[in-house]
């Protein structure tokens, strides 16, 4: 594994493997504060004017996990080391047809979506084990090898980023990605 990367990857799962603790100085045992999952962090169930479909509103946190999953896309698509997994993709957009981008999209956004916290949405998609194999998906062009699912993190992270999350919240992204790596790699 390219050591730069390596970094990167331990980097992003120690810190989300940080808990983050919250107390007060006063504590009321018949009322304790309600948690708050990862989806209320990044916006949760606050609704917003949907920027891509104008007249429509959205969740926040749906809102900021798509334009995250968005942006990585676009990320992964210009990144050699990985986007030969989506040929089928990359040849559709070039030809002008995006039902598979926005299906993707809409794919990662949901299984996003519910594995944060959110509450109105549902992951409808293939298992992780079959969208990952190209026996059963034909969209992916090869099985994933472990420093691809890596390069993935970090292109991921690298959205994240560019899209204003912090780093404590870029790492609970990259520990719940990597939380599947063993059922996503599969050479």
């Amino acid at each position: 594994m390219n050591l730069k990367r390596s970094a990167a990857v331990a980097a992003i799962i120690a810190l989300g493997a940080i808990p983050i603790l919250t107390s007060s100085c006063h504590k009321d045992h018949n009322n304790p504060p309600a948690t708050m999952t990862f989806y209320d962090t990044l916006g949760g169930t606050a609704t917003v004017n949907d920027p891509a479909h104008p007249g429509t509103m959205i969740e926040k946190g749906r809102l900021g996990l798509r334009t995250v999953v968005d942006s990585a896309i676009f990320i992964i698509a210009g990144d050699k080391e990985i986007n030969g997994y989506f040929t089928v993709l990359l040849s559709e957009v070039g030809q002008g047809n995006l039902s598979g981008f926005q299906a993707l999209s809409k794919n990662l956004t949901d299984f996003l979506c519910v594995a944060t916290g959110a509450k109105d949405f549902s992951y409808t998609g293939k298992n992780m084990t079959d969208a990952h194999n190209p026996a059963a998906n034909s969209r992916i062009s090869m099985k994933v090898a472990a420093d691809d699912f890596d390069q993935f993190v970090v292109d991921v992270a690298a959205s994240a980023k560019k899209n204003g999350l912090t780093d404590a919240m870029i790492a609970r992204v990259g520990a719940l990605l990597n939380s599947l790596k063993t059922t996503v790699v599969q050479q």
